[in-house]
């Protein structure tokens, strides 16, 4: 239980409570602390959560309580010190405790509560192996005798196995308690030492890790939304969608819409896993994976199956998919004509080039001053392949402009915007999702959206791979 812990004040709109008469009553006494407040909340996805507090006494007692009855889930009390303990709530919730802030641990006494006094019995296990790995270790650090490091990693996998039994054998013994659940959940899956031959008699090579994958969620109960007020959804969905699936949005979609189906019918799970899902997708710093929000939104809030967004949230996450649906990767940009310097009209779709750099920029923006200089010298580097830039100017400051254009001597395709006044000018900043400057776009001769929203830095990288120039060694 020394683990760092940072405990978040926050109410989470998505967590819901199941009421009743009974409620919950929880009476705690601890020694060595008096005249303070104490807090008490659960873990959720990957934060943890208030849900009550308490003021403690001369005498170390406090009593956290209400008329709801609290969802099962692992719950902490926080103290001042931000020493905690964690209690397991689930059926028994009127129970009391006793322990002291020498060893908030090893000194619990439980009454009330047979969950938590086989969960304690286990966390003083767990504690007293750590001990001996921390001894185990240090002799570790100490020796370089291979005999002696042979022994030491022998006895470590021998703890390592122990505690695994431990789990085992508690799983099998109380099969209906909350902590099973969360020893079941939190296994790996083992995968089968024999791997198969494929029809030309090597080893599939792949085996082990399709395996692994297919089996991931085996033990986790998604229908449970208790599992929820643990580490465990959280860790497991973020491992399995980032490092078991394939980063490419297509395999992503299917992965995540495949986890969604597992809750069975569990409304706040359901809810999690798209709460997580879209949030996770619309603010990913990986280009493309804003396929994947734009899917969620159609696919759960668009249908009406996000039952928990009111009507402002529903518009508002509505009309940003809305946004970003026609500038996903692989779509034609959206056609835009625009005046250059001499008030022509050129359309971005008559610009013939292999490849456009569409940039949206503004010449008294600090940053473009910074990032629209490297840009000409990629320009002048890759002019020749048949590359293009089209440069959009979004604020009404012509003079600038073309001042700007001429000091520099910005030698590409000049546009502005700053003719468009009203919806029109507003139309395009949203048309083309530029809520910042700069904003750079890489298309295709057809125009199609290769790349978006990345520095000039990545150009190189980029238009390197695309023209198939080998790296500068």
């Amino acid at each position: 239980m020394k683990r760092f812990f940072q405990f978040i004040i926050l109410v989470l709109p998505f967590v819901s409570f199941t009421g009743n008469d009974s409620g919950y009553s929880i009476k705690i006494k601890i020694k060595g602390l008096k005249d303070t407040v104490c807090y008490f909340g659960n873990y959720y996805g990957d934060k943890q959560y208030v849900r009550d507090t308490a003021k403690v006494d001369v005498n170390g007692n406090l009593i956290f309580s209400g008329k709801e009855k609290l969802g099962g889930g692992i719950y902490l009390v926080v103290l001042p010190s931000k020493k905690y303990f964690e209690l397991i709530i689930d059926k028994e919730q009127t129970f009391s405790i006793e322990t002291d802030t020498v060893d908030l641990v090893s000194n619990m006494k439980v009454k009330g509560s047979d969950d938590n006094v086989l969960f304690y019995k286990y966390t003083n296990y767990i504690g007293g192996k750590a001990k001996e790995v921390e001894v185990i270790k240090s002799k570790l650090e100490k020796t370089k005798n291979k005999d002696s490091v042979a022994l030491c990693q022998k006895q470590l996998s021998k703890i390592d196995e122990d505690v695994k039994n431990y789990k085992l054998n508690y799983i099998k013994e109380h099969p209906q308690t909350f902590l099973a659940k969360v020893f079941t959940a939190s296994q790996d899956p083992v995968v089968p030492k024999e791997i198969p031959l494929l029809p030309n008699g090597k080893k599939d090579s792949t085996f082990p890790y399709r395996y692994y994958k297919s089996h991931y969620f085996e033990n986790v109960d998604l229908t449970d939304d208790r599992l929820l007020r643990t580490p465990i959804v959280y860790n497991k969905v973020k491992y399995y969608l980032e490092k078991l699936t394939m980063q490419s949005p297509d395999s992503i979609i299917k992965e995540a819409d495949w986890l969604i189906s597992k809750t069975g019918g569990n409304k706040e799970t359901f809810k999690y896993l798209i709460y997580y899902c879209t949030y996770n997708y619309e603010t990913s710093t990986i280009m493309g994976m804003d396929a994947v929000f734009v899917h969620m939104v159609e696919k759960y809030y668009m249908t009406g199956k996000a039952y928990w967004a009111d009507s402002t949230q529903l518009a508002k996450i509505t009309n940003r998919a809305l946004i970003l649906k026609p500038l996903l990767l692989g779509k034609q940009t959206p056609k835009l004509t625009l005046p250059d310097s001499l008030d022509k009209m050129v359309s971005l779709y008559d610009v013939k080039a292999k490849y456009t750099i569409l940039v949206f920029w503004d010449p008294e923006c600090g940053h473009c001053k910074t990032v629209i200089p490297k840009l000409k010298t990629f320009y002048d580097k890759y002019k020749s392949k048949n590359v293009q830039v089209y440069a959009v100017n979004i604020e009404p400051n012509i003079d600038e402009w073309k001042k700007y254009i001429k000091d520099h001597n910005l030698d590409w395709i000049n546009t502005s915007n700053a003719n468009k006044k009203g919806e029109a000018y507003y139309f395009l900043k949203q048309m083309y999702d530029v809520y910042s400057t700069p904003v750079i776009y890489v298309l295709d001769e057809n125009k199609k959206i290769i790349a978006k929203r990345i520095d000039v830095e990545n150009l190189y990288q980029i238009l390197d791979r695309l023209l198939k120039i080998p790296p500068t060694k």
